[in-house]
């Protein structure tokens, strides 16, 4: 490893050790942003018209993307994602950008890995018994599409239980999807929650 390849991490401020094989955070770069620059502050989705067989693709991705995290199947989860892909949430509804700004979290997929396997681990005490979540998205709308990308709007609605107690998550999703063959996988996944600046227990255990 060459002592003078330095590259920034998705946080600010935070620098990692760059390898020629350019993995996790070092392969992100300024057109990944895709959906990230958009705010979703007072943010109104236009749909376009579209098949019936790309919407109902979109809306069975998204619908198995909750399934896999409600199931707690973190591996097959994050094969949804591109290899270059991002999960993103703002710290605002205005925030553009993760690497200039404090994000709740902004993960590549390195990181996310690196999540699952925490999670995975037998002392995780988040994961202790009778701990799940149940999502519902819905409101699902294409706002853009290519030969290459897909661009979607989406709402949702989170329930964590631990033990006795429940918490309730609620925001949008915007998806940047790509298509490799005949699959669509996510290149950027933004969410913004309705109250992104509550006091959060450990930001979010497993993932929303």
């Amino acid at each position: 490893m060459k002592t003078n390849e330095v590259k920034e991490a998705l946080g600010t401020g935070v620098v990692i050790e760059g390898i020629q094989s350019m993995s996790g955070a070092d392969s992100i770069e300024p057109d990944h942003m895709g959906r990230g620059r958009v705010p979703s502050q007072g943010y109104i989705p236009k749909a376009i018209k579209v098949d019936p067989a790309l919407q109902r693709q979109v809306d069975e991705l998204l619908f198995h993307q909750a399934a896999l995290l409600d199931n707690k199947a973190w591996g097959e989860w994050g094969k949804l994602f591109s290899d270059d892909g991002v999960y993103w949430m703002p710290s605002t509804p205005t925030q553009t950008d993760w690497r200039r700004e404090a994000s709740i979290f902004a993960e590549d997929r390195l990181l996310m890995e690196v999540r699952m396997s925490r999670l995975l681990h037998p002392n995780a005490w988040s994961q202790a018994a009778q701990w799940g979540t149940n999502h519902i998205v819905g409101n699902i709308v294409i706002e853009a599409a290519s030969d290459t990308s897909i661009e979607v709007y989406s709402r949702f609605q989170m329930m964590e239980m631990r033990r006795d107690n429940i918490r309730h998550f609620g925001g949008s999703y915007r998806h940047t999807l790509v298509k490799q063959g005949p699959d669509l996988k996510i290149k950027l996944q933004r969410v913004d929650m309705t109250n992104g600046q509550a006091a959060y227990d450990y930001v979010l255990q497993a993932w929303v």
